[in-house]
C-alpha cells in the first residue's frame, strides 16, 4: 500500500481545502508514492516522535499540528524544525498534517471534545460562510437521472445530513447548431426545441472542478450550458467550534471538575462563577478565544477552549462562564480521531498512537 492511499482516506475525512489561509497542511515531507510500512499518529512532531517512528518502523507520521507554518529558507539543523525535517528525510519518513481542516469538520477536533463530554444535539458553533456554490444546468429529460447521479457522486447535493438534494423544473431549451458542430439532437442550421430539465443543486466551492467535470462527462450535449452562483449561505456542517447540550444540567463546580478529570487538566482557568447550572456547552479545540462572541450568541452556559489571554477573560462580562483547559489538553484526543478513521479502513495495517508526551506546558 502506498502512502497516498492513507492520505486519501484522511482527505476524505478532512479535505485540505478546508484549512484556514494561514495554515500549512497535507503532505509536508516525503513522497506519497512510497510504500507504507506503518503509521504513527501524534498531536505534535518533535525529535522524540521521529525517533519513535524509526523504532516502530513507521515511515508515515500523521500529525495535527504542522511541523512548519512558514517556509524554510535554510535547512542546516540549527533549530528543532530543521533537525526534524533532516532526520525525517534521512530515514525516508513522510510527514502529513491535518490541522485547521480537521478543526473544520463536524466530527473532528471539537467533535471529539463533545463526545468526551457526552454532549447531545451538537452543531457547528461558527459555520463557514461564502464557501458554497449553486450549480444550474439544463439536461434532456431522459438523461436527467444520469446527470444527477454523476454530480451527486462527485460531491454535489449535500445539505446538512441530507444528500442527493436538487430542485428540478421542466422547460424547453432552444439552440441552433453551427456548421462545425456534431449536435446530439437537432439539425445543423435549424433552430431546435428540446424538452429539458433545469437541475439546481449545491456544492462546496473547492469541489467545483470535480463536479463540473462529472457534469461534462455525463451530459449528452456537445456544448453544456451550466451556471455557477456563489452563495452567502452558512455551511452548517463545516466550520470552527461546536455547541451542544449535557444530558442533565449540573452546577458549575461539578462541570469544572468533570472537565479537569476528562481532559486530565493540570489547571483549569475560569471566570467568576455565575451561580447558574450548566446545560448548554460551547467549545473549541486549541486557541478558541476569538469565538467568545459566538459562544455567547449561542446562549451557551460555558465556553471551553484554550489559550485565553488575561484581558480576554474580562470580555465574558458575566454573560458566560469561560473555562480554559489549555491548548494541548483540549486537542489531545485528536489522535483518537485519526486512529479511528485509519484503523476502520486499514484494519490489518500497523497504525500506532504515539507514546511521546508533546505538551510543552507543565504544571506543579
Amino acid at each position: 500500500m502506498q502512502i497516498q492511499e492513507i492520505i486519501n482516506e484522511l482527505e476524505l475525512f478532512a479535505p485540505s481545502a478546508l484549512k484556514e489561509d494561514f495554515d500549512n497542511v497535507g503532505l509536508l515531507v516525503g513522497e506519497a508514492s512510497m510504500e507504507a510500512t506503518g503509521v504513527l499518529i501524534t498531536l505534535d512532531i518533535t525529535e522524540e516522535v521521529i525517533d519513535e517512528a524509526i523504532e516502530r518502523e513507521c515511515n508515515l507520521i500523521v500529525s495535527h499540528h504542522p511541523i512548519m507554518l512558514s517556509g524554510l529558507k535554510k535547512i542546516n539543523g540549527r533549530n528543532a524544525t530543521e533537525r526534524i525535517v533532516i532526520k525525517a528525510i534521512q530515514n525516508n519518513i513522510a510527514i502529513y498534517a491535518s490541522h485547521t481542516n480537521a478543526d473544520s469538520v463536524i466530527n473532528g477536533v471539537s467533535g471529539k471534545m463533545c463526545e468526551k463530554l457526552g454532549l447531545e444535539n451538537c452543531k457547528i458553533l461558527a459555520p463557514k460562510k461564502e464557501s458554497l456554490l449553486k450549480l444550474v444546468t439544463f439536461v434532456p429529460n431522459e438523461h436527467a437521472n444520469a446527470v444527477r447521479e454523476a454530480i451527486f457522486k462527485a460531491g454535489a447535493g449535500q445539505i446538512g445530513n441530507y444528500d442527493a438534494c436538487s430542485y428540478n423544473l421542466n422547460g424547453e431549451g432552444t439552440f441552433r447548431a453551427g456548421d462545425n458542430t456534431n449536435p446530439f439532437v437537432g439539425e445543423k442550421g435549424e433552430i431546435h426545441h428540446e424538452a429539458e430539465v433545469r437541475i439546481e443543486t449545491v456544492l462546496p466551492s473547492y469541489m467545483q472542478g470535480r463536479v463540473v467535470g462529472a457534469l461534462l462527462n455525463a451530459h449528452p450535449y456537445e456544448e453544456v450550458a451550466y451556471d455557477l452562483y456563489p452563495l452567502a449561505n452558512e455551511w452548517s456542517t463545516t466550520g470552527i467550534g461546536m455547541v451542544g447540550e449535557l444530558p442533565h444540567e449540573v452546577d458549575e463546580a461539578t462541570f469544572l471538575n468533570r472537565l479537569k478529570n476528562i481532559f486530565n487538566v493540570g489547571c483549569v482557568r475560569y471566570t467568576t462563577l455565575l451561580n447558574k447550572t450548566v446545560k448548554r456547552v460551547a467549545l473549541c479545540g486549541g486557541s478558541g478565544s476569538f469565538l467568545l462572541g459566538k459562544a455567547i450568541a449561542s446562549k451557551a452556559d460555558v465556553f471551553v477552549t484554550g489559550d485565553f489571554k488575561y484581558h480576554q477573560f474580562a470580555d465574558a462580562e458575566d454573560r458566560i462562564l469561560i473555562a480554559d483547559i489549555g491548548h494541548f489538553e483540549s486537542e489531545q484526543y485528536t489522535k483518537e480521531v485519526f486512529f479511528e478513521i485509519l484503523t476502520k479502513k486499514f484494519s490489518n495495517f500497523a497504525i500506532h498512537l504515539s507514546n511521546v508526551n508533546t505538551n510543552p506546558v507543565n504544571y506543579l
